[in-house]
């Protein structure tokens, strides 16, 4: 289309906004709940799928082993271990040394383990670096047929739940998306349908002399594209501040849990929800447009 041809487009899908400012509101609100929603599911998704790369790329094994136990047997425990397939790396902690760590982990508590400090109930143990998620159960399991193990802890179990629960969450939020996109997009069709029936005779004398379907449609496509706009940025803006809010008051009380940051996680979402709004408001004007052109 030609620079005036987009003129009379721009001009026009800014009236229509003007006419129907409440609806449009109203659309352009219910568009911004919607994706919001969808950016709260996705969010947490992927802050959960963060959180099982960081501890699969850190797990580690942990062997107890029994009472008696003798620790000039160390270096052959050790050499034992480093052959298993999949160890990277073993560390040897005397009880003493694990008694230590729990201490400096209570921090300003420390004193409650004042009154095990003569009858220490840990165990020696070894801590053991598997690198590969994969192997974790394997090594694990070999660990176990030693004599001298007591028993074995390592952290698979809350990996699975943490996958587990970050898939539910991802196809939770694509079918609430789905779902409440699909409410929005007939919301807005209701919008720009009220300036349409306003405008059917004016539509229909266009028709007649030959005006094209994109000169008539376009106005109403750009109508749809800001409400749908307006509530991506919108939704984006209430998600920004949000999480990163939340994101200052769990690094201040929980610094080991591993959250994405908001700029970087904000920035690799604009791109899509900007996109999903504008594709959501065109969608509405599309259907809203339909029954007009056939004339």
């Amino acid at each position: 289309m030609k620079a005036r041809t987009w003129g009379y487009v721009l001009r026009e899908g800014g009236l229509s906004l003007r006419r129907n400012s409440t609806m449009s509101l109203a659309s352009a609100g219910t568009a911004a709940v919607t994706l919001l929603i969808l950016l709260l599911f996705v969010v947490a998704a992927l802050n959960l799928g963060h959180m099982t790369q960081v501890l699969e790329s850190q797990v580690q094994v942990v062997a107890y082993l029994k009472p008696t136990f003798q620790r000039t047997e160390v270096p052959q425990l050790l050499a034992q271990v480093r052959k298993i397939p999949g160890v990277e790396g073993v560390t040897f902690v005397t009880r003493e040394q694990a008694l230590d760590r729990l201490r400096a982990q209570f921090g300003d508590q420390a004193e409650l383990l004042d009154s095990v400090q003569d009858m220490n109930p840990l165990r020696d143990e070894l801590d053991i670096n598997v690198p590969d998620p994969g192997k974790v159960d394997a090594v694990a399991g070999h660990l176990k047929t030693l004599g001298v193990v007591e028993n074995v802890s390592y952290p698979a179990e809350t990996l699975h739940r943490l996958a587990a629960l970050a898939d539910w969450l991802r196809t939770a939020g694509i079918v609430l998306a789905v779902l409440l996109g699909a409410a929005t997009v007939f919301l807005i069709a209701n919008t720009i349908r009220v300036t349409v029936h306003a405008r059917r005779h004016e539509i229909a004398i266009m028709k007649v002399v030959g005006a094209t379907d994109a000169l008539i449609r376009w106005p109403f496509v750009i109508e749809g594209a800001v409400l749908g706009l307006a509530g991506a940025l919108v939704a984006l803006a209430v998600a920004w501040a949000g999480y990163s809010w939340v994101h200052d008051r769990v690094t201040q009380s929980l610094p080991f849990l591993p959250l994405l940051s908001a700029r970087v996680l904000m920035r690799q979402m604009a791109l899509e929800i900007v996109a999903a709004g504008l594709v959501i408001g065109m969608l509405g004007s599309g259907l809203s447009l339909h029954r007009y052109l056939r004339v």
